[in-house]
C-alpha cells in the first residue's frame, strides 16, 4: 500500500483519536506536520494498521 498525504490528511481530519495521535507526534517529537502524518501512517495504517482498511476506503484520486 502505498502513502498519499491528501488520502492520509482525509483520514484525520475525520479521526478524531488519529487528530489526537498527530498532535501528539507534532509536541513530542518536534516534527513538522508533513513528517507527523507519514509516521502516523506508518504506525496505524500501514501493514495491517488499526486504520488500514478505512483508509483503502477513501480512494481519493490520486494526482
Amino acid at each position: 500500500m502505498k502513502y498519499f498525504k491528501s488520502q492520509m490528511k482525509q483520514l484525520v481530519k475525520e479521526n478524531h483519536e488519529l487528530q489526537k495521535r498527530l498532535n501528539e507526534l507534532i509536541n513530542e517529537h518536534e516534527l513538522e506536520k508533513n513528517l507527523a502524518l507519514k509516521a502516523l501512517y506508518h504506525s496505524e495504517v500501514a501493514d495491517g494498521g488499526k486504520y488500514q482498511s478505512a483508509y483503502q476506503a477513501l480512494d481519493l484520486p490520486k494526482g
